[in-house]
C-alpha cells in the first residue's frame, strides 16, 4: 500500500527513471539484509518437501470447494480487472501526462492504495458479515463495476480538456482498491479457518501466487486489448468479464454462495 502511494508523490517531481533506480538499489539492500538473516532451524521433526507434498497440496484444494472458489474469483478479478499496465499510456494520452509521467500517473498509482487504505480504517463492521463467500462475490463484482467505470471515464477523456473526468477515474480506482481489500480480508480468513493445519502453509503459498501472478496475467490480456480497442474499451470490457465471471462463479460453487463463518459447506 505505501509504495504506489509514495509512488504518487514522486513520480511528478522525481520520474520514473530515477525512481525505478531507486527501487533497485532499495532492493538489493534488502536482499542483504535477508541474506545477513541468522538461521532459523525448524524444531521437532521437519520433512523434506517435495514434489508429492506440492500435489498434494493440490490434491486437497480440489476437494475444498470454498477455498477453490476463492481462488478462483481472486484469478479474474485479477486477470481481467487489474489495468494498472494501462496507467502510462492513459496518463499520457488520455490526461496530457508527459511520456516519463506527471501528475495525472502519480494519482492513478496512488489510487487503489488510497481506496485500501480507507477500506481498512473504515472495516470494523466486517467481523459482522457472516456469509463471507457471498460477500467476497459482492466485492469482486464491485471490483469489476468500477473498472468499468474507469474505463468509461478513460474512454471520454481528451488532454486539456478531461480535469474533472481525472478524477472520476481516480475515485472509480479508488473504490475499486477499497472493495478489494476487504474481498481480500474475506479470502484471508476463509483460508485460515477452512484449510486443515497440515494444508495451510501450502495453500498460503497457492494465494501468494495467485496474488503475485494474476495481475501480471491481466498486464500481457490488457496490454493487447488496448493494441486492438485501446484503453478505455480494454479497462471497461475487462470490468464487465469480471462481472461475468463473479456470475459464473456463483453458479458453478454454490457451496460458495452458502459458505457462512464457522462452517464448510
Amino acid at each position: 500500500i505505501a509504495g504506489p502511494l509514495l509512488a504518487g508523490v514522486l513520480i511528478p517531481s522525481a520520474g520514473l527513471q530515477l525512481l525505478y533506480l531507486l527501487d533497485s538499489i532499495f532492493l538489493i539492500a534488502t536482499l542483504w539484509a535477508v541474506w545477513k538473516l541468522p538461521a532459523i532451524p525448524p524444531t521437532g521433526t521437519s520433512r523434506r518437501a517435495g514434489l508429492s507434498e506440492v500435489l498434494g497440496g493440490f490434491t486437497y484444494l480440489a476437494t475444498q470447494k470454498v477455498l477453490l472458489a476463492s481462488f478462483v474469483v481472486d484469478i479474474i478479478a485479477m486477470v481481467f480487472g487489474m489495468s494498472r499496465a494501462l496507467f502510462p499510456e492513459i496518463a499520457h494520452e488520455s490526461f496530457g501526462d508527459p511520456a516519463s509521467g506527471g501528475f495525472a500517473l502519480g494519482l492513478l498509482f496512488a489510487a487503489m492504495s488510497v481506496g485500501a487504505v480507507l477500506g481498512g480504517v473504515f472495516s470494523g463492521w466486517l467481523p459482522r458479515v457472516q456469509y463471507q463467500g457471498r460477500a467476497v462475490l459482492v466485492c469482486i463484482a464491485l471490483w469489476g463495476l468500477s473498472m468499468v467505470g474507469f474505463g468509461v471515464a478513460v474512454y471520454f477523456a481528451s488532454p486539456g480538456s478531461s480535469v474533472i473526468l481525472l478524477w472520476v477515474a481516480v475515485a472509480f480506482l479508488a473504490f475499486g482498491g477499497a472493495v478489494d481489500m476487504v474481498s481480500a480480508a474475506f479470502r484471508s480468513t476463509m483460508l485460515q479457518q477452512v484449510a486443515t493445519d497440515d494444508m495451510r502453509g501450502r495453500l498460503q503459498g497457492v494465494f501468494i501466487v495467485v496474488v503475485a501472478g494474476g495481475p501480471r496475467i491481466g498486464d500481457v490480456l490488457h496490454g493487447g486489448a488496448a493494441f486492438l480497442f485501446g484503453t478505455g474499451v480494454a479497462a471497461a470490457g475487462g470490468g464487465f468479464l469480471v462481472i461475468v465471471g463473479v456470475v459464473l462463479s456463483a453458479l458453478a460453487f454454490p457451496a460458495f454462495v452458502r459458505y457462512k463463518v464457522g462452517r464448510a459447506v
